[in-house]
């Protein structure tokens, strides 16, 4: 129970290794910093469900059982659905990336979990053109079903904080300034509007 005495949500976040902040010194990745940020507004409970080099395929196959387990009648519960570079990498088709988030939405939304996705980052500069298309096609499956979309990929496929970032790291990863830009944007473009507080100034 939060200060003023309401109840807390409880936030379940599915994806790969950035979700959990692999790569971040300061272990806590943007998700850690959202919700240090977040807490003294509202009471949060945040669990992160993350798998390495998980596809959207195996995200969309996997999701349910282990939220299932978090989900309680009288506690609201919701879905971050962060997804990564994976497809690109192995060569999925747009299609079933666009079928796989489609799916995961659609039972998250019958579930009442109130999926937000926040979309792939930039990774290596060769795969910025295939990342580019999936990130838009994430986009248009999410705004179909009204889910908040966070766009990662424009905002920091040319940011030199972000390049510098990661081509220091050499594992492909964010350390703590890339993870830190990665909270700002989920900060100011979905994530208060998404948990009904007032937007930052």
């Amino acid at each position: 129970m939060s200060a003023d005495g309401s109840a807390p949500i409880r936030i379940l976040a599915v994806g790969d290794e950035l979700v959990a902040g692999v790569g971040d010194p300061k272990a806590i990745g943007w998700l850690g910093r959202v919700t240090a940020r977040t807490a003294p507004e509202i009471d949060l409970e945040v669990y992160t469900l993350a798998v390495p080099g998980e596809t959207s395929t195996e995200l969309s196959a996997r999701w349910q059982d282990e939220a299932a387990r978090r989900v309680s009648p009288d506690v609201e519960t919701r879905l971050i659905v962060a997804l990564g570079r994976e497809d690109v990498r192995r060569g999925l088709s747009l299609a079933r990336s666009r079928l796989n988030l489609a799916n995961i939405l659609d039972e998250a939304t019958a579930q009442g979990l109130n999926p937000l996705v926040v979309g792939p980052p930039p990774g290596a500069a060769e795969e910025a053109g295939k990342l580019a298309e999936l990130s838009a096609a994430y986009l248009d499956v999410a705004s179909r079903r009204r889910a908040p979309y966070i766009e990662l990929f424009k905002p920091l496929e040319r940011h030199q904080q972000w390049l510098d970032d990661l081509a220091s790291s050499g594992s492909g990863l964010p350390q703590q300034a890339g993870y830190g830009l990665i909270a700002w944007l989920v900060l100011h473009y979905g994530w208060r509007r998404w948990l009904g507080l007032a937007e930052d100034q």
